[in-house]
C-alpha cells in the first residue's frame, strides 16, 4: 500500500477524508453565500434547507418609474418635478420621496441597468416572476415556488411561500408549492382559525377522507390527491399555534407605525414575522405604479407607503440579526419612458429600469450599472432578467441550472441562461 493510500485510510478512520473535507468547505461557503454553481450540486437538499435562508420580494405592480425612484436625472429633459436627495452613502442620490430608504442605503445595492424587451404588463409580470416568457404549452413555476421546492422547510406548519396580494403560482410544480394568499395583512386569514372544538374538527376530517376515498375509487385519484394535499396543509395550519404569526397585534405600536398603517407596511411586517417563523419566500405587493397619468401626484403616495415599509423592514431584519440570511428585492415589471407624455405621465419602458437588493450576502452601499444621461438606454453593465435571477439564486444557495421535468417531458432549468452579477457579492 502506498504512503498516500495509507494516509488516506488513516484519515478516514479518524472521520476525515477528502469527501468530508470538501463537504465542510462547502458548508462554510454555503453559510457565507459564496458557493459556486458547481459547489451547489454537491450539497444535499437537506443541508440547503437547514441553512434557513429566505427571500422577501417587494413587487411594484404596474412598472415603477426609475426617474422618480432610484435613478433620478436632474437637469435633463427626462427629469420630472421630484428632486434628488443625498443618502447615507456618499455619491448615491435617489428621489426625494424615498427619505427613509435613503437612510439605509448602506445596506442596499441599486442596479440601474436592468434591461428587457417585454413591455406588456401581463407578459412582463410573468417573465419577471418565472424567468421565462409566456408559453401556451407550459405554465412555468414562479422563482419563489422553485426556491421553496429547493430549500423550503417541509416540516413547517405554516406556509413556506406566502403572497400579500395575488401573484404567479407554482405552475407545473403543483399544489405543494402554490403561494398562500393573504388579502388582509394584519389579521388571521379567513377560514384559518378553528371555529369548532378539535374533536369535532377531526371527525369532519374523517368524513371528508371517506368521501375522498370513495371518489378516488371511481376514477378521481389525481383530483383527490391534490385535494388531500391542500386539506392536509390547511388542517395542520388551523391546528398549529404558529398561526398567530399572522396576527400583527403582538408587535409594539411604535414598530407598527414605523412600517406604516397601510397594506404594504403591514405586509412588510408580516413578511419579517413569517421569515422569523421559518417561511422561505414572501412577496409583498404594492399596486398603482402604472402611471400613464399625472405621475407626480400619483407616485407620491405610492412612494411614501413603500419607502416606510421597505426601510423599516431592512432595519428591522438588521437589528434582529436576520438580514444576512434574508434577501430583500425591490422591483417591478419594467420602467417608464424618459419622456413625460401629454397626460403628464410616463409610459411603459423595458429598455432600461432599476432594481434594488439588500441582505442575503449582497454588498450594500453601491450602484451597479448606469443609464445614459437622459435615461433612454443602458450606458454600462447591462443586467438581464436571467442575470438577476441567477444572482438571487446565488444569494440563496440555490442551483439555477437545476432541471425540473415539465408535463410535456421536457427538462426545464430554474433559470435558463444568465450569469451572476458578481459585483453584488464582492
Amino acid at each position: 500500500m502506498s504512503l498516500y493510500h495509507q494516509q488516506h485510510v488513516q484519515a478516514g478512520r479518524h472521520g476525515f477524508s477528502r469527501r468530508s473535507f470538501l463537504r465542510n468547505v462547502s458548508l462554510g461557503a454555503m453559510a457565507a453565500g459564496t458557493l459556486s454553481f458547481h459547489d451547489l450540486m454537491s450539497v444535499s437538499a437537506e443541508e440547503l434547507r437547514k441553512q434557513g435562508r429566505s427571500m422577501i420580494l417587494l413587487w411594484m405592480s404596474g412598472g415603477p418609474s426609475q426617474f422618480e425612484t432610484f435613478d433620478p436625472k436632474p437637469g435633463t429633459s427626462s427629469a420630472g418635478d421630484k428632486a434628488p436627495i443625498k443618502t447615507a452613502v456618499s455619491g448615491i442620490e435617489i428621489s426625494e420621496e424615498w427619505k427613509e430608504t435613503a437612510k439605509v442605503m448602506q445596506e442596499i445595492a441599486l442596479i440601474r441597468s436592468m434591461t428587457n424587451k417585454e413591455g406588456n404588463h401581463q407578459r412582463a409580470t410573468y417573465q419577471m416572476h418565472t424567468g421565462y416568457i409566456p408559453s401556451g404549452s407550459v405554465k412555468h413555476p414562479s422563482l419563489g415556488s422553485n426556491i421553496v421546492r429547493e430549500i423550503g422547510n417541509r416540516e413547517l406548519e405554516i406556509p413556506s411561500i406566502v403572497s400579500v396580494g395575488a401573484t404567479n403560482g407554482a405552475g407545473f410544480l403543483g399544489v405543494d408549492y402554490e403561494p398562500f394568499n393573504v388579502s388582509n395583512p394584519g389579521s388571521i386569514p379567513n377560514n384559518v382559525a378553528a371555529t369548532v372544538p378539535d374533536q369535532r374538527y377531526q371527525k369532519r376530517l374523517g368524513l371528508l377522507g371517506r368521501l375522498d376515498t370513495e371518489f378516488a375509487s371511481r376514477g378521481g385519484e389525481v383530483v383527490v390527491k391534490n385535494h388531500s394535499k391542500i386539506y392536509n396543509k390547511a388542517s395542520a395550519m388551523v391546528l398549529s399555534p404558529q398561526t398567530k404569526v399572522f396576527d400583527l397585534s403582538e408587535e409594539p405600536d411604535t414598530l407598527r407605525r414605523q412600517y406604516g398603517e397601510n397594506n404594504f407596511g403591514k405586509g412588510c411586517l408580516l413578511a419579517r414575522r413569517l421569515v422569523e417563523a421559518g417561511s422561505t419566500f414572501i412577496e409583498v405587493r404594492s399596486n398603482g405604479w402604472d402611471n400613464h397619468f399625472d405621475i407626480s401626484e400619483s407616485i407620491t403616495q405610492r412612494s411614501q407607503e413603500v419607502d416606510a415599509g421597505m426601510a423599516t423592514l431592512i432595519s428591522d431584519l438588521k437589528q434582529r440579526g436576520m438580514l444576512d440570511r434574508t434577501l430583500v428585492v425591490w422591483m417591478g415589471e419594467f420602467g417608464r419612458t424618459p419622456k413625460i407624455n401629454a397626460r403628464n405621465g410616463r409610459d411603459h419602458y423595458p429598455r432600461v429600469f432599476s432594481a434594488a437588493l439588500a441582505g442575503g450576502g449582497v454588498k450594500g452601499g453601491q450602484v451597479i450599472g448606469s443609464s445614459t444621461k437622459d435615461g433612454s438606454a443602458v450606458q454600462d453593465r447591462p443586467v438581464t432578467v436571467t442575470d438577476l435571477f441567477c444572482s438571487i439564486c446565488q444569494s440563496l444557495n440555490v442551483n439555477p441550472k437545476k432541471e425540473n421535468m415539465s408535463p410535456l417531458g421536457r427538462p426545464m432549468k430554474i433559470v435558463d441562461g444568465g450569469e451572476v452579477v458578481q459585483e453584488l457579492f464582492s
